[in-house]
């Protein structure tokens, strides 16, 4: 057999083959999502978490099921006192700085300090709590429902877990 007669042997079976892989692909999803920062809609955080800051939902529902992500502007000296979540807390530092540590009781003196790009991942269940150095804003991502439990329940501001 030539190697032409090889070559038109060759690309009707590749094809072929291509043909029935994208066929068998799911259906496709819908487009990407683009989240422009002065388009996103920011309002107050919700009562469990200290009045000041500010939340906007980049994508999806962080009280529903699925991915989620939301971003947080936390003024200058903003606190988050001792807390776990149910599930994983992914948070990513876009402007400011922010101080995470672990533990039960709030200490200033203690933890890691995060810049613009810092990242940290903090396992579901884990204590710890944070605060801002000066006005920052962080990403946080995870799997829903989020949910957060104060490891001293006076500490919850909305007062539901008294």
């Amino acid at each position: 057999m030539t190697k032409r007669a090889l070559a038109f042997t060759v690309v009707p079976f590749a094809a072929a083959l291509l043909g029935a892989a994208l066929a068998a692909q799911p259906p496709a999803a819908p487009h990407h999502l683009v989240a422009q920062p002065d388009q996103l809609s920011w309002g107050p955080v919700p009562p469990q978490f200290p009045a000041g800051a500010e939340l906007a939902v980049v994508q999806g529902d962080p009280g529903g099921d699925g991915f989620y992500v939301v971003r947080v502007r936390m003024p200058a000296g903003y606190k988050i006192q001792p807390h776990w979540h149910p599930a994983a807390e992914h948070v990513t530092v876009l402007s400011g700085t922010l101080h995470v540590a672990a533990g039960d009781t709030f200490d200033p003196a203690a933890g890691d300090v995060l810049g613009a790009g810092g990242y940290v991942s903090l396992p579901s269940l884990m204590h710890h709590y944070a605060w801002s150095e000066g006005p920052t804003e962080i990403q946080i991502h995870g799997i829903a429902p989020f949910a957060i439990v104060y490891v001293n329940p006076a500490d919850d501001p909305s007062g539901l877990q008294k």
